[in-house]
């Protein structure tokens, strides 16, 4: 199982938000890549929150500044796309696809075993930290559902008893 776990920046050092080296080169090579710096906002966001775990205001201010964007804006598309993270995630993030395709090949059996399981709602983390649940429309593997993507992997043709096993490992590694 190669699933790594979110490490996220704490709130308190994500105020005011300033580019180590790496991130800068990193930003400085997408923007080669786009024809103005608003082109490349979405993949200049995608590389903060990997390297922070979450997009906070503060970040939303720098990555403004850096493309010379207004904040709000920047805030504006980091809340309108659901795959941006504005507070602290869990270590691990489960998106259980809720569609009709997984639906039909036991999703919903699952999605109701992993709020039992978790004890936890949709949106809501479990006490400890290490895991988090969201229902999301398609993840686009309709042909090996029911699906459950962690962090940035897919888990395929689920069952109560396979995502048992992939919460105990995950469980395991932490």
């Amino acid at each position: 199982m190669t699933t790594r776990p979110i490490v996220s920046e704490p709130a308190e050092n994500l105020c005011e938000v300033t580019f180590d080296s790496k991130l800068e080169k990193r930003i400085a090579d997408t923007l080669k890549q786009y024809p103005t710096p608003r082109a490349a906002l979405l993949p200049v966001l995608w590389l903060c929150q990997d390297r922070y775990g979450w997009i906070s205001p503060g970040v939303m201010r720098a990555v403004a500044q850096r493309l010379g964007e207004n904040p709000a804006h920047v805030e504006g598309v980091v809340t309108f796309y659901t795959m941006f993270r504005t507070r602290p995630p869990a270590s691990y993030v489960l998106q259980v696809c809720r569609t009709l395709s997984c639906a039909m090949c036991g999703g919903k059996e699952l999605a109701e075993h992993l709020t039992t399981k978790l004890g936890v709602g949709f949106g809501e983390r479990t006490p400890d930290g290490l895991f988090e649940l969201h229902a999301v429309e398609c993840l686009g593997a309709c042909g090996s559902a029911p699906v459950v993507q962690i962090n940035d992997d897919y888990y395929e043709s689920m069952t109560p008893e396979k995502i048992d096993a992939v919460l105990e490992t995950l469980t395991r590694k932490a």
